[in-house]
């Protein structure tokens, strides 16, 4: 199984998961990506360099071990008891929300209502469209994966899981768009107001720009 759009796994997750994933058995690396998709529908791309990286480094931290060769020639690894250990409490210790991960439509919008000529409502529109249609595309999914009373191994569960995740995501999306498209029509209003008053009583903004600037004076000496 394999979602519609994929999104880009942090390498933290990938260290500990390919740990938990040996802590089934020794493998290789095109074995470990391939359990990998398996578990997770193949959501997040992971190429085998980047998994033979990775088990580089964690043989270097002390985390895994050779364990020889297979029949085939392929180049196996083991996970020492120092990586049993980082597993547990991987799976102990709760995903930390103080460093929150770039988001790339947070940072686009940001720049768009700061960079003139942005049409911010276009750019707001066009993402509910194209993250609805990804919603729908995650529905449906779920909606051909195995139900969830029935008898199913693992992979199932965790690929249903994955599925959960990426349809709550989308909806929150969705809704985060939703506010943003109401906040900025409330400020085009406000800014419609302001600009409003400033021609109907001019005297009254000079007399204010007046004082503000007395004050400043003031301020400064």
């Amino acid at each position: 199984m394999a979602a519609p759009y994929r999104v880009y796994i942090l390498g933290m997750s990938i260290k500990q998961s390919l740990l938990a994933l040996l802590e089934q058995g020794p493998m290789y690396g095109y074995q470990l990506r391939a359990e990998f998709e398996a578990r997770t529908g193949a959501t997040w791309p992971l190429n085998v360099g980047q998994v033979y990286t990775t088990l580089s480094r964690l043989e270097r931290d002390g985390l895994v071990a050779p364990a020889g060769t297979d029949s085939d020639g392929h180049a196996v690894y083991r996970i020492t008891d120092a990586g049993r250990t980082e597993v547990a409490d991987w799976f102990r210790t709760p995903v930390s929300r103080s460093s929150p991960p770039r988001d790339e439509l947070a940072i686009k919008l940001a720049m768009a209502v700061t960079v003139p000529g942005v049409d911010v409502r276009a750019v707001v529109q066009g993402q509910r469209t194209a993250t609805l249609r990804a919603l729908q595309d995650y529905t449906r999914l779920k909606a051909d994966a195995r139900p969830t009373g029935s008898t199913g191994s693992g992979g199932d569960l965790a690929w249903l899981l994955v599925l959960d995740s990426l349809v709550f995501a989308a909806e929150a999306e969705v809704r985060w768009l939703d506010h943003c498209e109401s906040r900025l029509a409330r400020a085009a209003t406000d800014r419609s107001v302001a600009a409003a008053a400033a021609l109907d009583h001019p005297e009254t903004t000079s007399h204010t720009e007046t004082a503000q600037n007395t004050q400043t004076i003031e301020v400064r000496r």
